[in-house]
């Protein structure tokens, strides 16, 4: 705790899923007082203008850039150029204004969709360049990995404590169940849960199923992430994952089973998979700053289950 005393903390997406976790971590666990942690709003302020940038950053003592413009396999084919123009320069001015206001210390989140599209199971760190992320997550998995880019010339040129973590598909209680924009457990929780209640004989799902997903808790990640601003200076990316792979076949059978619906399974092929295979090597995140994910995912599906079905009204 006596890391965190006193800090002021700028936690940018701190009203979102994962960042509204942060933030009852910082509170609860690491006794940061609520009044010392900034948490903007997109329409307050709005971080692709610059002056915005430089407000919001001064006088903070940690900046942990969590905002971001994101959204499933559909929204990703219909907004790529909001997805990179919005990402990119939301992080690439937010580190500069953080550098020119002496930050000491700036956590940036990246995305496993900045991984090459054919990247040997579990990625590794070290394969991050090694090809060419898949085509329907490119625009947002390449404008979030140029600020590695950024990360690693400014430490190098300037000296500046920037360190870049690659968290994992995350789930869990508040996610964003909109089917416009929702990611892949959202979604399928909604359609499960819609079905059932409306008695449908089946539910249609993209793709073939065939393709794997590792997902982390939100929780289990916001976790990580607070250990990593503490422990964690050095230029290398960090895996942030929970170290097993599920197809999504399986994950669909899975939530089936747990929403109760009795009903078919209709694959649609003609819609994409995505990405083949993701996994992440979380070796890096124990070794460096003893990160490992804790919550059953049988378990953490059942939580998330449970808050939206008390919740979505």
């Amino acid at each position: 705790m006596s890391f965190w005393s006193g800090k002021k903390v700028l936690v940018t997406g701190g009203a979102g899923f994962l960042g509204s976790f942060l933030v009852d971590q910082l509170v609860n666990e690491k006794g940061v007082g609520r009044s010392d942690i900034s948490v903007p709003r997109s329409r307050d302020l709005d971080l692709r203008v610059w002056e915005n940038c430089l407000d919001a950053v001064d006088g903070q003592d940690i900046v942990i850039h969590l905002a971001a413009s994101v959204g499933g396999i559909g929204f990703n084919q219909e907004n790529p150029a909001t997805l990179f123009y919005d990402n990119a320069i939301m992080g690439i001015q937010l580190i500069e204004a953080a550098r020119r206001k002496s930050v000491p210390k700036f956590v940036a989140l990246g995305t496993i969709c900045a991984y090459p599209k054919f990247t040997p199971v579990p990625f590794r760190e070290e394969d991050i360049w090694n090809g060419y992320p898949e085509e329907t997550n490119a625009p947002y998995g390449l404008a979030k990995k140029m600020l590695l880019v950024q990360s690693q010339s400014y430490r190098q040129q300037y000296g500046f404590d920037c360190i870049y973590l690659l968290p994992v598909n995350l789930y869990g209680p508040r996610d964003n169940f909109d089917p416009r924009s929702s990611h892949v457990i959202p979604a399928l929780i909604k359609k499960f849960v819609e079905a059932k209640e409306c008695g449908a004989p089946s539910v249609e799902l993209w793709g073939t199923g065939s393709a794997t997903r590792e997902f982390l808790y939100v929780e289990d990640a916001a976790r990580g992430i607070v250990m990593a601003a503490e422990k964690y200076d050095k230029p290398e990316p960090v895996n942030l994952g929970a170290g097993f792979e599920i197809s999504i076949r399986d994950l669909a059978a899975l939530i089936q089973e747990l929403t109760g619906f009795q009903g078919g399974i209709v694959w649609d092929a003609a819609k994409p998979d995505g990405q083949p295979r993701r996994m992440l090597d979380t070796s890096r995140a124990f070794e460096e700053f003893g990160f490992r994910a804790g919550t059953d995912f049988r378990e953490g599906l059942k939580r998330t289950i449970g808050w939206y079905l008390e919740n979505r009204r």
